[in-house]
């Protein structure tokens, strides 16, 4: 009977001591959880970022930087494919984009080296005219409001993310939250979005027409300088023709100079007129009707005639 008070004491001792130890285990086990609960939640975060950043987002556009710079060049290849895809258009207008854009790659991979260093040599000079026209900009008034109107959307964005990240953390719910009014810029409305469409459409447009400006402007140039050559070459042959007309006129010249003086010592018959420079062809006429009405009386003067014309061949002619 002495050891029955001391039973439920030793029994109690023992509880009271595996009391402490359950308390710590349920401890240890609350900051496991809390611990595996905040990694996964890292590693969650760490998964979902790459979701964030996968692209553009489908129905934004892209904000020019510089919308009223000087218009950004293009390559080589781009202005080969530019000059040559209308020309495959018309020789083939059922042919889908991809397929003229595939004929084309493989047209510009077989393409000469000297003939591609053209497009290569007109891009590099286009390049330096935006980098020239570029930095004209970038020191003008409308470059200074552009780089400041950028700054400012870019705080309005900050200054919207964190009003929206502590209306996140405060737990406010509801359309009453004043984190969620600085989304309500002009960027993101209905008619800016149709207003930047139609920009964009008109902006296609312009290019296109550029394009086809472009071919024209490089045809007529092509004309022009066809023109030139012919013009050259007409020019050539025209002094040519005319040195050789002034040849011909002093060899004439020349011609009645021996013939005027070869003659006169023949005067006519039956008018003794003898030839001068300015009646040399009508002294040759009157010799001529003479000799034919009666030639068997002027045989000696046939002779001499043919004589003199011998000599005035060899000597002119």
């Amino acid at each position: 009977m002495s050891h029955g008070p001391k039973q439920p004491g030793a029994a109690a001792a023992p509880a009271s001591g595996k009391a402490p130890g359950q308390h710590g285990g349920f401890v240890v086990a609350v900051k496991q959880e809390r611990g595996e609960g905040l990694r996964a939640g890292e590693k969650g975060s760490h998964e979902e970022e790459p979701v964030k950043k996968r692209g553009w987002p489908k129905g934004k556009k892209r904000k020019k930087i510089l919308p009223n710079g000087p218009k950004a060049p293009v390559t080589g290849y781009v202005r080969f494919l530019n000059e040559r895809r209308e020309q495959i258009r018309t020789r083939h207008p059922d042919l889908p984009f991809p397929e003229i854009t595939k004929m084309l790659g493989a047209e510009w991979s077989k393409l000469q080296p000297a003939e591609k260093q053209r497009y290569l040599d007109e891009a590099e000079r286009e390049k330096q005219q935006y980098m020239k026209e570029l930095r004209a900009y970038q020191q003008s008034e409308a470059y200074k409001m552009c780089t400041e109107k950028i700054q400012e959307k870019k705080i309005k964005k900050e200054d919207s993310s964190s009003g929206l990240m502590n209306t996140l953390l405060n737990g406010h719910k509801g359309g009453d939250c004043d984190g969620f009014s600085t989304f309500d810029v002009p960027i993101f409305t209905e008619e800016f979005l149709d207003q930047n469409k139609a920009r964009e459409a008109e902006l296609r447009r312009l290019r296109k027409m550029n394009v086809a400006f472009e071919e024209q402007n490089a045809v007529l140039q092509r004309h022009t300088q066809s023109m030139s050559s012919a013009r050259e070459r007409l020019e050539q042959e025209l002094a040519l023709e005319e040195r050789r007309t002034l040849a011909l006129q002093q060899q004439l010249h020349a011609v009645r100079q021996a013939l005027t003086a070869s003659f006169a010592s023949l005067p006519v018959p039956g008018t003794g007129e003898t030839p001068t420079l300015s009646t040399l062809d009508f002294y040759m006429a009157r010799l001529h009707g003479a000799i034919e009405r009666d030639p068997a009386q002027h045989e000696k003067l046939i002779v001499r005639i043919k004589e003199i014309l011998a000599q005035v061949a060899s000597e002119h002619l």
